[in-house]
């Protein structure tokens, strides 16, 4: 199936190796990233395990929860997790579902295209506190993810979701922000003060202007 933006992320019980969860049970009003790796005891997946575990404080701020899965077993999993945590420095500190019916995977689309094998490509689902999906990323398998862009990304739908604003181009925490085109620039002005407009289009605010 295709999971698009706005859609209810599919729920499912699965093994892991923090035991058995219901997804939508262990997520529990949280943010969650949810991500896939094509198999255990690679060497670009042990670096991003260990990246996300790095992460744990960040994630904890923002109210996300990581969770990554693969096809391969919860025994190898732990087994693997040994060597993410001597190499990164980073103990896994996240669950790893185990999917060897491949069907977590299915039910998302995670299974490499043309491939010749079942393994997942790399994807990134970001869910809402309320199980939308809202935003989906697919890398192939030769190029490791970046976990700060996904931080980026967190902290501008947690922006956006305030208020009718967006956020500019490589945008960062702190820096001045777009009013949507749903707003007029009067409206703009009563609503968040001052109002640097450099089209009738594109007009900023500071991010400090949403509440």
């Amino acid at each position: 199936m295709t999971i698009r933006l706005g859609d209810e992320a599919p729920n499912f019980t699965a093994e892991t190796t923090d035991g058995t969860i219901t997804f939508h049970d262990w997520k529990n009003g949280a943010w969650a990233v949810f991500f896939s790796h094509p198999a255990d005891f690679t060497p670009v997946c042990t670096t991003e395990l260990g990246a996300t575990a790095g992460l744990k404080a960040e994630f904890d701020k923002r109210n996300v929860k990581a969770i990554a899965v693969s096809v391969d077993s919860v025994e190898d999993h732990k087994a693997w997790a040994g060597d993410i945590g001597e190499v990164t420095g980073n103990a896994l500190n996240f669950p790893i579902i185990a999917d060897p019916d491949r069907s977590v995977s299915n039910a998302y689309d995670m299974l490499h295209p043309n491939a010749g094998d079942t393994s997942t490509v790399r994807s990134v689902f970001i869910i809402d506190p309320a199980n939308k999906v809202r935003l989906t990323l697919t890398y192939p398998k030769s190029v490791g993810r970046n976990f700060d862009e996904i931080l980026r990304v967190i902290d501008a739908l947690h922006l956006t979701d305030k208020s009718t604003v967006a956020t500019p181009a490589n945008w960062k925490v702190g820096e001045k922000i777009i009013v949507a085109p749903t707003v007029s620039t009067a409206d703009a002005i009563e609503k968040f003060g001052a109002v640097e407009e450099l089209k009738p289009y594109l007009r900023y605010i500071p991010a400090s202007a949403v509440k």
